[in-house]
């Protein structure tokens, strides 16, 4: 059964994938839809793809209806999509994405930031770009600020970048936890992904938690920092039952 279960799981994956990203092409292209339909295309998209595999969400605390920079722990593939569900946002990703069959392309019809972290310039770009989708057209952000998938409790140390821009330009932040029930769906290390969906497309259910936090707003990069990494370490250890720091 586990394995009749992938087989379903990762055709609809594909199939639906493709389908969602040529529909957004054409939309995109050929007949003018601004980037809000398309977005809603894509929540759309998460929400049927999540539900078909096994995906089981439950969402606390209050979905942001308003732009802002959402901050989240990263844990695996399908992080992007939990929040993508919820919000029209562009999430930041490594440039590497815009090579990935289907979501590469869908992801640049609907709104990405791509990040090449060796290049300075790549991310000063991406923190004006930050500020200007948040600010200017009206849209939140999607940011993993440990810049890794981590199967540690507590988040790993924060890139800077980020902070510094949301206090430069005064850019409201939340965080959002990301809670596995099963730490077996965490996707870290070299695992490819492939063998790790089909892995964990076996299973009946994959059950997450997704933690909406408070708006924080700092005119300090240190505050704010310090604020976003208190709420998720919080959350986190509470979720898994660990205690939190002094």
């Amino acid at each position: 059964m586990g394995v009749i279960r992938v087989f379903y799981r990762l055709s609809f994956f594909i199939a639906y994938t493709a389908l969602a990203a040529l529909q957004m092409y054409v939309c995109r292209r050929w007949l003018g839809h601004g980037r809000g339909r398309i977005m809603a295309m894509r929540r759309r998209w998460a929400r049927c793809l999540l539900q078909a595999t096994g995906v089981r969400v439950r969402v606390e605390g209050n979905v942001p209806s308003f732009p802002v920079l959402l901050m989240a722990n990263h844990r695996s593939y399908l992080d992007p999509i939990l929040l993508l569900r919820d919000v029209h946002a562009y999430p930041v990703a490594k440039a590497e994405l815009a090579r990935w069959p289907l979501i590469g392309r869908g992801a640049q019809q609907a709104g990405i930031i791509y990040l090449k972290r060796d290049r300075v310039s790549s991310g000063v770009h991406a923190l004006r770009a930050i500020a200007d989708i948040i600010l200017r057209e009206g849209f939140s952000v999607i940011l993993f600020p440990e810049g890794t998938t981590s199967s540690q409790m507590r988040p790993l140390t924060f890139k800077k970048g980020a902070f510094r821009a949301a206090a430069r330009w005064q850019l409201p932040v939340v965080p959002v936890a990301i809670c596995f029930s099963d730490e077996q769906d965490f996707w870290v290390g070299e695992e490819p992904f492939l063998r790790h969906a089909w892995r964990r497309f076996q299973k009946r259910e994959i059950s997450v938690c997704v933690c909406y936090g408070p708006t924080f707003r700092y005119a300090q990069e240190e505050v704010l920092e310090q604020q976003v990494r208190s709420w998720l370490e919080t959350q986190l250890c509470a979720f898994y039952g660990y205690p939190s720091a002094p």
